[in-house]
This record gives structure tokens, C-alpha cells and sequence, in this order.
């Protein structure tokens, strides 16, 4: 499995995660909302944790940086 989610798009995630966490766990607790938007947190949470994106390797993108050999 080869990273393709950069340093910055890692972040993002991390903050989408916490934010729809916060959404499912605490304003749409105990609906099917809350639950899709949890779901939807673990997976942005995992998806920033590895460093892969499954999604973005579907569509051929990476916006992880490499540097290029000489």
C-alpha cells in the first residue's frame, strides 16, 4: 500500500473527522444521521492515519509531495 495523502490532506482529515465525530456523537446522537456521520469520521480518522486513500488511488490521485532524483 503506497501513501498517497499528503502532509497538509492528512490534516484536513483529522479536523473533518473531529468535526463530524463531534456531530454524530453530540447533536445527532442516536439517529441514523449520527451513525452515517460517525462512520463517515472513522473513515476520513483511518484515511488520515495511513496515509492512504483508496478513493484517491481509484481515481489516480496523490497529493502526496515526493522530491525528484537527480
Amino acid at each position: 500500500m503506497i501513501s498517497n495523502v499528503g502532509m497538509m490532506d492528512r490534516v484536513i482529515r483529522l479536523l473533518f473527522a473531529a468535526g463530524l465525530f463531534y456531530l454524530g456523537v453530540g447533536i445527532f446522537a442516536d439517529s441514523a444521521l449520527g451513525v452515517g456521520l460517525d462512520i463517515a469520521a472513522a473513515i476520513a480518522l483511518l484515511t488520515s492515519l495511513l496515509g492512504f486513500c483508496g478513493l484517491y488511488q481509484w481515481l489516480g490521485i496523490s497529493t502526496r509531495h515526493t522530491t525528484p532524483s537527480p
